[in-house]
């Protein structure tokens, strides 16, 4: 509204919020406090770009770090619970599982929060106050990076000592070595996987990471971490030393992730939102329940 009085700017946003929409405002003189005390967003005409693009970047982030911190979580749970149900044995102790929460809930989330705005931001389409923070595109990269990385390790579960060639081995020290194998390969994947979360609409994941080098310092002192523990922290992590062709074998399933991912991306996802029809069940059967 250009040159408007205050009281039709303040009508104007009282009607939006009562409406249920967010409203921002600019102003920059004493006449728009009427009007900036009642609204969601003020924004400053010189900033105007920046205000516009720091809330779709903040979403971006959360959607980030969410998409990847429930893609470690979701695989590290079936894992365990498949093979305690079925063997009774867990290839991810509790301290394994500590460090993986270590390094993905704060290095990991660490990385993905220092990544800069980019324009591709201002194109996306403005998302609604009620819209799930999960959507339908985290669902999809979610699901098909937990599922290889289940279907994987499970495999190396069940059927590792004869696939690493461990069956001339001793028992218990083939059990070490396949259950490392698989921590390993884990840890592995979320390290690839922090480059898919950068980008989860967006095929290419790297475009301009070597701006960032803060994420590429987090990533590669994490893989240090990583080979450190595996090599000379057995006892503290109940782990055994891998040689090189079983760790080239954990690169190489961790390297899969990135085309799988780019893959991935070309799947079609529903407008709708999924937590729309997972709520349709419910809402039926209170109205049949009220009726």
């Amino acid at each position: 509204m250009g040159r408007s009085s205050p009281s039709d700017k303040l009508l104007l946003v009282q009607a939006l919020r009562k409406g249920g929409e967010v409203v921002a405002v600019t102003g920059d003189g004493t006449n728009d406090a009427p009007a900036l005390r009642e609204l969601f967003i003020g924004i400053l005409p010189c900033s105007l770009i920046i205000g516009c693009t720091m809330g779709p970047f903040c979403l971006r982030q959360y959607s980030e770090i969410i998409q990847f911190q429930l893609t470690v979580n979701v695989a590290a749970l079936v894992i365990n619970v498949v093979a305690a149900v079925s063997s009774g044995d867990v290839p991810l102790n509790a301290v394994q599982l500590l460090w993986v929460n270590l390094i993905m809930d704060t290095l990991g989330a660490l990385a993905l929060a220092t990544e800069p705005p980019t324009d591709h931001l201002m194109h996306r389409s403005p998302v609604g106050r009620r819209e799930p923070l999960i959507t339908n595109i985290m669902w999809r990269n979610l699901l098909i990076q937990a599922l290889y990385q289940v279907g994987v390790l499970l495999v190396l579960n069940f059927w590792g000592r004869s696939i690493l060639h461990l069956n001339g081995e001793e028992r218990e020290h083939a059990t070490d070595v396949k259950n490392t194998m698989i921590f390993n390969a884990f840890v592995l994947c979320q390290i690839f996987n922090e480059f898919n979360a950068r980008k989860p609409d967006e095929i290419n994941v790297f475009s301009g990471i070597t701006k960032n080098r803060l994420f590429m310092g987090i990533v590669g002192f994490t893989f240090v971490l990583q080979i450190i523990l595996i090599e000379f922290a057995g006892k503290f992590m109940s782990t055994v030393r891998l040689n090189w062709k079983l760790w080239l074998a954990s690169m190489a399933i961790a390297f899969v992730s990135w085309p799988l991912a780019a893959v991935g991306k070309l799947v079609p996802v529903p407008e709708t939102p999924l937590s729309v029809y997972l709520v349709k069940p419910f809402r039926r059967w209170r109205t049949r329940q009220n009726t």
